[in-house]
């Protein structure tokens, strides 16, 4: 049987401090009347990545609104990974010629098959998360469950031969969900399709409260100056992030503003082959400055201390030049500080108003507005109490339990 990640149980009303009471009592009608109802959702990592980011605190809340949730992760080597690598990039934009070998096709569907061999089927609902396992629904044709897709990149513009491949897999599907309706691919064929954003939690260990001086006592432990301006960025190593134009805009920034550091913060994922290569390229570059720092979780920087950067930071850093949508740009402003992001994806859907206005698309820009926003405090206070606002009325965990049940019961009935 396939990896069933070990998460305990939620408490919903701890969202009733911060949030609505008309969207919590919601949230938990829609669970009372889908009580009981089985729903496993499937990926393919249990660490690393925003999905996995997302499940290890959407799964403990869902069960905490009477939904028996699970979260099962498929297998695969690296062969299989480095594929499904290609075909996350291709979803985005870049191109993947390997897909038009037999090999490299056949390779993913025996991979797909095998998981459906493996699979829990005793749900009534699975939710399947991205491309790599978007097959299993087609290995698993005696399974009554529904069956929904969702996709957390930008597919805008998939290439054109690895979508027409993904396509039919894809329309298997009872439903299929994207981040915006950009994203939505103008030939896909599906009874229903729609779309939802995803969410944090407020209460995990990487956005809980902790005091700021505690936050700069641990940065300074690390090796990083107090009494200095200090921007971050957190991410995935990928090129999709970015993070040699983070490390351009830095030093324009800092020809400006003397003594300015950078954090680099990434994470591992087993599902990505490519992030390896991007961590030592890094590392090499950043080498290069004393005030520039790359870490990851591979070298102890967990949750808690990637809360602890983002609140001792002045300025937050996301430049993407593609985006699903960026939860750690959610994590920043729920924490109320100043973001400058790449103008991309999902982004602009969590940076609206004044916030829109550090939306940007070059490193130059990028630069631009870091150096203002370090010699206007009182706009980054500003921005920080506009940003805390927008999420927590529309990215915190239980509106898109809301927006899921809703999904789920329209599908399932009663």
């Amino acid at each position: 049987m396939l990896h069933k990640i070990s998460l305990g149980t939620a408490n919903i009303d701890k969202y009733r401090l911060i949030q609505s009471r008309e969207l919590i009592d919601e949230v938990v009608s829609l669970g009372k009347e889908l009580k009981g109802l089985r729903l496993c959702h499937i990926n393919s990592t249990p660490f690393g990545g925003g999905v996995a980011e997302l499940l290890v605190s959407y799964i403990p809340l869902l069960r905490a609104l009477g939904i028996k949730a699970d979260w099962q992760v498929i297998r695969g080597d690296r062969r299989f990974f480095t594929i499904t690598k290609g075909l996350h990039n291709a979803l985005q934009g870049a191109p993947f010629a390997e897909i038009k070998k037999l090999g490299i096709k056949r390779r993913y569907l025996t991979n797909n098959l095998e998981n459906a061999r493996e699979l829990d089927p005793n749900y009534d609902v699975f939710v399947v998360n991205d491309p790599q396992p978007a097959a299993l629904r087609h290995y698993s044709s005696d399974n009554k469950a529904k069956w929904i897709w969702r996709c957390h990149v930008d597919s805008s513009q998939p290439d054109a031969t690895v979508w027409n491949f993904l396509r039919p897999y894809v329309e298997e599907h009872d439903a299929a969900v994207f981040t915006t309706q950009k994203f939505i691919p103008q030939d896909l064929r599906l009874a229903k399709i729609t779309t939802m954003a995803p969410a944090i939690c407020a209460f995990s260990s990487k956005n809980m409260f902790i005091k700021k001086y505690v936050c700069r006592e641990l940065l300074e432990n690390l090796g990083f100056d107090r009494n200095r301006f200090l921007v971050t960025q957190v991410s995935r190593f990928d090129r999709w992030k970015d993070p040699f134009g983070t490390m351009t805009a830095y030093r324009l920034a800092k020809q400006e503003i003397p003594g300015l550091q950078l954090a680099m913060i990434g994470s591992f994922a087993q599902d990505d082959p490519e992030s390896w290569d991007m961590y030592a390229a890094l590392h090499t570059e950043a080498n290069k400055d004393a005030d520039m720092f790359v870490y990851s979780n591979l070298t102890g920087i967990g949750n808690m201390e990637v809360n602890a950067f983002q609140r001792a930071s002045d300025v937050i850093i996301q430049k993407s030049i593609r985006e699903g949508f960026g939860l750690v740009v959610a994590e920043a402003l729920w924490k109320e500080k100043p973001v400058v992001a790449g103008n991309a994806g999902g982004i602009p859907l969590q940076m609206t108003g004044e916030l829109s206005h550090y939306l940007v698309n070059s490193a130059e820009e990028c630069a631009e507005k870091i150096v203002y926003l370090l010699r206007n405090p009182a706009v980054c206070q500003r921005l920080g109490e506009e940003g805390k606002n927008i999420v927590a009325q529309n990215f915190l965990m239980p509106r898109l339990a809301r927006d899921e049940l809703r999904l789920i019961k329209s599908l399932v009935g009663k």
